[in-house]
């Protein structure tokens, strides 16, 4: 068994109170400009953005150590169109068959259905896989775990880098994915977690308005 070298905590830095309450009130500042938008530019938007980006969704903390995410970035015209035409054939399922009548509803609000013009129109399309296991080059295999919680922390990291970075993002969940390992041709040891549409907002773009839950909803302090 490998074990891991151990070496001083340097990266971290600690700020006087009053600086970390600005910190704090600046990042929820930034973050409540967050929104998704369904309409992308198709201004080009410097590929080193998007890699750093990924870079930090990759400092996330993962069972293990493990890292069990990948990302397939896609810029492909030809390749974002097969996208598209799979996600809007396994979507069309959904609004006409398979949702059920409260799902319905509760998206009715939203005017979503099963066109997904933004899946062509967006400069970049993230693809997010878990990843359950590692085959080494010796052909062992490494188990990797908590794939769900560590996936989606670096998904969290990623849009809010994304955000930050100063472009906008959507997250798109077709259901069922696995049309998204067959088209971008991965291995059967990754399954599709979320596809990320990024890039500028469209000129004159709308969003709905939305209240989030107050700090009483979503907390409990013991």
């Amino acid at each position: 068994m490998n074990e891991y070298q151990f070496q001083p905590l340097t990266e971290y830095r600690e700020y006087p109170v009053e600086e970390m309450k600005q910190r704090a009130e600046e990042l929820l500042a930034e973050m409540k400009r967050r929104r998704s938008v369904r309409e992308f530019s198709d201004r080009p938007v410097p590929r080193e953005i998007i890699e750093n980006c990924l870079r930090t969704a990759g400092t996330a903390p993962s069972g293990a150590n493990r890292q069990p995410w990948q990302f397939v970035v896609v810029s492909d015209r030809p390749t974002k169109r097969k996208i598209r035409e799979a996600a809007e054939e396994v979507e069309k399922d959904f609004y006409n068959r398979r949702a059920p009548e409260y799902w319905l509803k509760d998206l009715a609000p939203l005017g979503t259905d099963e066109h997904k013009p933004y899946l062509e129109e967006a400069p970049y399309l993230i693809v997010i896989f878990t990843k359950r296991h590692t085959v080494e080059a010796d052909g062992s295999i490494t188990k990797h775990y908590y794939l769900a919680e560590s996936v989606g922390i670096a998904t969290g990291m990623l849009i809010t880098a994304v955000h930050h970075a100063g472009l906008a993002c959507l997250t798109h969940t077709p259901s069922p994915m696995a049309f998204l390992r067959d088209v971008l041709k991965r291995p059967n040891t990754e399954t599709p977690f979320l596809l990320l549409a990024v890039g500028y907002p469209k000129a004159g773009v709308t969003v709905p308005v939305l209240t989030k839950k107050s700090l009483d909803e979503i907390a409990a302090f013991v």
